[in-house]
């Protein structure tokens, strides 16, 4: 039993661990910037946390509603970040957190993207779908 999970540690299939601590740092970075007074961060989505193996570093990804907004919500974030790790260490209960950082979430700018080419190409929803019966 014990030799199994060793395997699966060494193989890199054992997430749970950085899995439990990306949700927790998800759910404190949320909360904290609810609480934080600073009308550019008043509609901050934080979209996902990614932590690395040795629980030294987190990226936290973000969307902003309006693009032309972002310059000045990366630099409050940025603002607030050591108010935000402060909470994070305080909250967590961990014996060192992770360093964060803050990334832009381009994913749903690059799905509206490839939906305008697919709508050039002629391709519409339903041509792309496959039809049931």
């Amino acid at each position: 039993m014990g030799n199994k999970r060793g395997r699966q540690r060494r193989n890199g299939q054992n997430y749970q661990r950085t899995d439990r601590v990306s949700g927790l740092i998800r759910e404190i970075v949320a909360s904290e910037l609810e609480r934080i007074d600073d009308p550019q961060l008043f509609l901050v989505s934080v979209t996902g946390v990614d932590v690395d193996r040795e629980l030294a570093h987190a990226t936290i990804w973000f969307q902003v509603p309006d693009e032309d907004d972002l310059e000045e919500v990366v630099e409050a974030l940025e603002h607030q970040r050591q108010r935000i790790q402060q909470a994070l260490a305080r909250q967590s209960r961990m014996r060192r957190t992770p360093t964060i950082h803050f990334v832009p979430d381009t994913s749903a700018q690059e799905a509206g993207r490839i939906e305008s080419i697919l709508e050039q190409l002629g391709m519409t929803d339903s041509e792309t779908r496959p039809e049931t019966d």
